[in-house]
Formats: structure tokens, C-alpha cells, sequence
């Protein structure tokens, strides 16, 4: 495959994320360990860290959260301003129904095309050519110079279409969203220790990070930390004032310990052991239920964790309901929500143990304070941890 192409096959996975726009400009920055082709995306907050007076509380009215300027059309951010659902907010703002053709049928209203683009007629529908850019043309990683970056700008190193089991590379929306909360809800994470399961890229500990105190950001795979790490690295001047230290860590679901050998990349001291268990009140999992066996994996850890740590914890998870039709049902179901779901109320009637779970959907009403397509689909949910009387 030519480095300037990214082939479709039959366990391709694409994030939503650039779905949308797969031909738009991104900086190919690398080859990783496994051939796959390495992007770098700016993802801009809207929002200024001097703007905050005070933290906010899920009484607080979303309208009093101040924003700066919508970016642009054509702004070459990897998340556009102008998705389908962005323009279906704006149609509704001026009190228009719902486009639809002279047979009724909804008429799909385009992203305006530009000479710059290339002619995606000419382009298999199996294949992604996104166009590679040099330093001096596009926006550079800027390696060693993370302190001259805009501080409303995260810059996320990621791959675009990849196998499953590969996933974790890619940027979900469901991380956005909960970034989205840890914006608005900064009296929860403020001076906190977090733990993020299934990071990814670790988009969502990067912006944990500009309120947290410490961050253990955590996934499995060496490929995949080291690009973690990465981000991190690219992004350090985002972080909390007098804080915001995140630790990029081996945490393996379907492990009971975790790994303290030192010759292990990522592996934990007993130093930072310690510190978790000790200090860690909030726990993250943003868009890793889609796989059943997996999901069980993510709740047994959940468990696990809230007991033996020393406080009291809230998990925040985030989920996309996604319709599939299968052969098994012959019907279009959403099977790993649907198990996701039931995995939540397993959760909530757990007996015997001495911690009681509570929990609770998080109403998606709070600001939207970074460019992505806020589905109905996305959701968040909540869990509390607390002994029982």
C-alpha cells in the first residue's frame, strides 16, 4: 500500500471523527511500528482557560459557560464545523423544516466543495487518500516547541482506518464528548487524581489534565502508548497550572495486578501504586464497549479498582448506541450497547459486596465546547462508588 493511500478491507474500521471529510488535508507524520500510516489533527477548544471565573456544577446554567468564535468554514481542522448535524441546528435556528426533494425523499445538503479538493469521482470508494503534507506547508508537530502552541489547540497524533483490534488509535466521538464534560464540570476533576481506562490516543487525559492534578492514562499495547505518550508530550502546555502531571501506564483488563516489571514499557512503580490507590477519585472509559468480552473486562475492572481504593470514586463512561443489522436477528440491533446497558444494571444490583453502586445518565445539555457532531446517539453515564451503611 503507497503511503498516500489507506485501503478499505472487510474489518476496516473508520472513526466518525473523519468520516465525514477523509480527503481533507492531515499531516502524515510517521510510519509506526506496524506499517500503519501516523496523522497529526488539531482538535480546537472553544474556550479560554482566563474565561473560567469559577468552577462549574451540574446546577450551573450552560447558557453562563463563555465561548469563543465558532472556527471556520475550511479552517482545516480534522473535526469540521460544518457537520450533518451542525447545519441540521442551524436549519432549525431559522425555523426552516427539513429539506426535502420533489418526491419527499430528505434532501442532503452538501459541504460546498473546494478547488483545492480533489475530484472524488476519480477515487476508489474503497481507498482514503489523504493529501501528505510537508513541514513547510502544513500546521508541523512542532517536537521540542510545545510551549509555543495556541492553548486553545490540542494536537492529537492518530491513524484513520484500521482494524478492530486497532481502534484505539483512532479518535472517537465519544471522547469528545466526555472532554466536553470534564470541561464543564471542573469542580469534579479540579485538583483530582483521575484514572482514563482505554485511552487511545489520550485525547480525553490531555484535557483531564488542564484541571487535574495527576492523570494516570492508561491502555495496553506498546505501539499504542508510545503514541499516547506522544501526545502527551505534544500537548504538555495544556496542562493545569501548578499540575496537570499525566502518567501514560500499561493497564491490562484481563489482568488482576498491575505490571511493576521495570524491563515492561509503561509498567507501574510501586511509587505510583500507591499514589493510585490512595489519591484516585474519578475514573474514565470513553467509547471502549464494543466488544462483549471486552465490556465484561472494563466492568470487573471497575469493580476491582473501586475496592481497593482508598476513597470513595465517580466513573464517568461514555457510549455511542450503534445500529447494526445481523445475520443472527436478521434485523438491525445494537448488541454491544444493549450489553453495555445490562452490564450497567448488573452493576448497579451488585450484592454482597461493601461498596453500593449508583447509577445515573448525565443529561447531554452542557456546552459544546469542542467541534464534533453531537449525536443523540452519544450518551454518558454515571457511576458512584460508595460504602455501604
Amino acid at each position: 500500500v503507497a503511503m498516500d493511500e489507506v485501503t478499505f478491507r472487510s474489518d476496516t474500521v473508520l472513526s466518525d471523527v473523519h468520516l465525514y471529510t477523509p480527503n481533507q488535508r492531515h499531516l502524515m507524520v510517521r510510519l509506526n511500528s506496524v506499517g500503519q500510516p501516523v496523522f497529526l489533527s488539531q482538535f480546537k477548544l472553544l474556550w479560554s482557560r482566563d474565561s473560567w471565573t469559577g468552577a462549574r456544577t451540574e446546577d450551573s446554567d450552560p447558557r453562563d459557560v463563555p465561548t469563543q468564535e465558532t472556527p471556520p468554514t475550511g479552517s482545516g481542522h480534522s473535526l469540521e464545523g460544518s457537520s450533518l448535524q451542525s447545519k441540521a441546528d442551524i436549519t432549525s435556528q431559522k425555523g426552516l423544516g427539513a429539506p426535502l426533494d420533489e418526491d419527499g425523499d430528505l434532501d442532503v445538503v452538501r459541504r460546498p466543495r473546494t478547488d483545492s479538493e480533489p475530484d472524488l469521482a476519480e477515487l476508489p470508494r474503497d481507498k482514503v487518500h489523504p493529501i501528505i503534507l510537508t513541514e513547510e506547508e502544513g500546521d508541523a508537530r512542532g517536537d521540542g516547541a510545545q510551549g509555543s502552541c495556541a492553548p486553545s489547540i490540542i494536537k492529537i497524533e492518530h491513524t484513520m482506518a484500521t482494524p478492530l483490534e486497532d481502534v484505539g488509535k483512532q479518535v472517537w466521538r465519544g471522547a469528545l464528548l466526555l472532554a466536553d464534560y470534564i470541561l464543564f464540570r471542573r469542580d469534579l476533576f479540579q485538583e483530582r487524581t483521575v484514572l482514563e481506562l482505554g485511552a487511545g490516543t489520550g485525547l480525553t487525559s490531555i484535557v483531564a489534565a488542564t484541571v487535574a492534578s495527576t492523570v494516570y492514562c492508561t491502555d495496553v499495547g506498546a505501539d499504542l502508548l508510545a503514541m499516547c505518550q506522544q501526545n502527551i508530550t505534544i500537548n504538555s502546555h495544556l496542562a493545569a497550572p501548578g499540575g496537570g502531571l499525566v502518567k501514560v501506564r500499561e493497564l491490562d483488563w484481563l489482568k488482576d495486578d498491575l505490571c511493576t516489571d521495570p524491563e515492561v514499557p509503561f509498567s507501574w512503580s510501586e511509587e505510583d501504586i500507591a499514589d493510585l490507590y490512595d489519591h484516585t477519585t474519578v475514573l474514565l472509559a470513553a467509547e471502549v464497549f464494543y466488544d462483549d468480552d471486552l465490556t465484561d473486562a472494563l466492568f470487573n475492572t471497575l469493580s476491582r479498582l473501586a475496592h481497593r481504593l482508598k476513597n470513595a470514586c465517580t466513573a464517568i463512561l461514555s457510549v455511542e448506541k450503534r445500529f447494526n443489522f445481523t445475520l443472527r436477528h436478521l434485523d438491525v440491533t445494537c448488541e454491544a450497547y444493549d450489553h453495555f446497558r445490562a452490564s450497567l444494571r448488573a452493576l448497579g444490583t451488585l450484592a454482597g459486596s461493601r461498596l453500593r453502586f449508583a447509577v445515573e445518565p448525565v443529561e447531554a445539555s452542557f456546552p459544546q465546547l469542542l467541534v464534533y457532531e453531537r449525536i443523540p446517539q452519544l450518551e454518558l453515564w454515571k457511576i458512584v462508588a460508595e460504602p455501604t451503611t
